[in-house]
């Protein structure tokens, strides 16, 4: 298991729904208001912004660079297709001491879908673990049903097994690390 995993409680003692969600010492996870915070970018010396979001419009601040990948969130949008180029953006980022800052609307779905590909990718954490990792800096993260199977596709090709599955419960089919959560809303 990856180091930055096992230190992940002692570094990120309070997580954020609102506002900037450290997820690593280079990526913040947040929606898109706070992507267009200049307050917030430059405390947390944001030097790429990352919007995986149609709908929101980034305010183009001095001395950062801007990467916009338009995509819908919808469990039928084709998102696997970002997964490498920005996981690869976040690593280049990282290797000149910069910090990403990964948005969508909400910081929900679509650009936590994208920081799971890149924990899988460059933290070589399972998708199990790295939606662990991110639940526990961001605890609103739920990317989508499509999406999660497209995570699935990921990291069988990363890794040739996989750790997450959907499962079918009776409020429909789910990741299995909903599992818990579906159980409870069932009724007695």
């Amino acid at each position: 298991m990856n180091a930055a995993f096992r230190a992940l409680p002692m570094l990120f003692q309070n997580p954020s729904v609102y506002g900037l969600s450290r997820i690593t010492p280079h990526l913040y996870l947040s929606d898109g208001a706070a992507a267009n915070n200049k307050v917030l970018l430059l405390a947390n010396h944001i030097t790429t912004v990352v919007n995986v979001a149609v709908e929101v419009v980034n305010t183009i601040y001095p001395n950062i660079e801007y990467l916009c990948i338009p995509v819908v969130d919808s469990p039928v949008c084709w998102i696997y297709g970002c997964f490498d180029p920005v996981a690869d953006k976040i690593h280049s980022v990282s290797l000149r001491q910069g910090r990403t800052l990964l948005h969508c609307a909400a910081g929900v779905s679509r650009s936590a879908a994208v920081c799971l590909a890149y924990l899988m990718k460059y933290q070589s954490v399972s998708l199990a673990s790295a939606h662990k990792w991110v639940k526990a800096c961001r605890p609103i993260i739920r990317p989508n049903n499509g999406f999660w199977q497209q995570l699935i596709q990921y990291e069988h090709k990363l890794y040739g097994t996989n750790t997450v599955r959907m499962i079918n419960t009776p409020l429909g089919t789910v990741p299995d690390v909903y599992g818990r959560e579906v159980r409870v809303m069932l009724p007695f």
